[in-house]
């Protein structure tokens, strides 16, 4: 009887695999239980699903640059019941998450349901911040050309159609950045 039960737990310790998660500012802890949905977020098991109430919610990218595109998803935590992305990598070696209820990259929101536009943010294209430190759109002539920035990978746009505010996510030397675009 003892032995079945070793064999039993055994068996289920080999079947799990942890998934590796970079652990970036504001990204959640997390690992997966690859024989089912529930996700472990901050030591707290919630049910990841797919966003329904985005008409597009997911789009592939190539973030990093390894010519393998990422699946980047618009997710909801069942618990929380906040919305954020679920990056998953080309290579199978890691998954990102950003909001259901953790600060996205210091912009002050914790969901992205106000998100309207999710789309790829194409590499090689110039970007810059528009907004200013103290919130004024800045015009193209404003911008100086050393703050342009050139995405070397692609990117994630998000924004929102009638307040026209978003931003692009990117990874720059393993790290996620934000450009404010308004």
């Amino acid at each position: 009887m003892k032995i079945r039960i070793v064999i039993v737990i055994v068996f289920i310790f080999i079947s799990c695999k942890k998934e590796l998660v970079n652990q970036s500012k504001d990204l959640k802890k997390v690992s997966k239980d690859t024989l089912g949905s529930k996700e472990v977020l901050d030591n707290k098991i919630d049910t990841i699903v797919i966003s329904k109430k985005h008409k597009t919610n997911k789009i592939l990218c190539d973030l990093d640059g390894d010519k393998l595109n990422e699946i980047v998803e618009i997710v909801r935590g069942e618990k929380s019941g906040k919305s954020g992305l679920r990056i998953l990598f080309g290579n199978g070696k890691r998954t990102d998450y950003f909001g259901m209820g953790n600060n996205i990259l210091n912009q002050g929101f914790d969901q992205i349901d106000w998100a309207e536009i999710f789309e790829r943010a194409p590499k090689d294209e110039i970007y810059w911040n528009n907004v200013n430190d103290e919130g004024d759109i800045v015009s193209v002539e404003e911008i100086k050309e050393f703050d342009k920035i050139k995405l070397l990978n692609d990117g994630i746009f998000i924004h929102a159609k009638e307040s026209c505010g978003g931003g692009i996510i990117y990874l720059k030397n393993d790290e996620y950045e934000w450009i404010q675009q308004e």
